[in-house]
């Protein structure tokens, strides 16, 4: 599954990158996660409780950050598993000054397998969609902190 979409942020490039790569504010700002622990270099293991149509269950993944060019690119790797299903997959982030502010691009590509997979790619993706919308409505808030 793709998903891509932008977002803009009044505040400057550097503080919104700075934010997008917090493992602190990934942490509070992504649904579902219950905890993030450093795992090495821009690694981290996470708990995450995610609910799918009804199938809701505990994964245990990690969340790696890569391709680093501050402030204008990284990427995020993310891979769980748990007793629904498994989810793995890449955001890349591209940061560009717009105005007063910074525009954020993303592109997300995803893949889950088991029970979860089950409920259907339309679904799957109007929930990916809500989980976006709240974490970079989260991230708004984070940046205007």
């Amino acid at each position: 599954m793709r998903i891509e979409g932008s977002a803009f942020f009044a505040a400057p490039r550097e503080r919104v990158y700075t934010v997008f790569t917090d493992p602190d504010v990934l942490a509070r700002a992504t649904p579902g996660v219950q905890s993030l622990s450093r795992a090495g270099e821009d690694r981290y293991e996470a708990v995450m409780k995610m609910g799918v149509a009804g199938i809701t269950g505990t994964y245990n993944g990690s969340l790696t950050l890569t391709a680093k060019r501050p402030p204008e690119h990284y990427e995020l790797g993310i891979s769980g598993q748990g007793a629904p299903g498994f989810v793995q997959g890449t955001g890349v982030f591209d940061f560009e000054e717009e105005g007063d502010g910074t525009r954020v691009r993303y592109v997300w590509d995803v893949q889950v397998g088991g029970l979860v997979a089950g409920v259907g790619q339309r679904v799957l993706g109007g929930v990916a969609r809500m989980i976006i919308d709240q974490f970079m409505k989260a991230m708004e808030k984070e940046i205007a902190g």
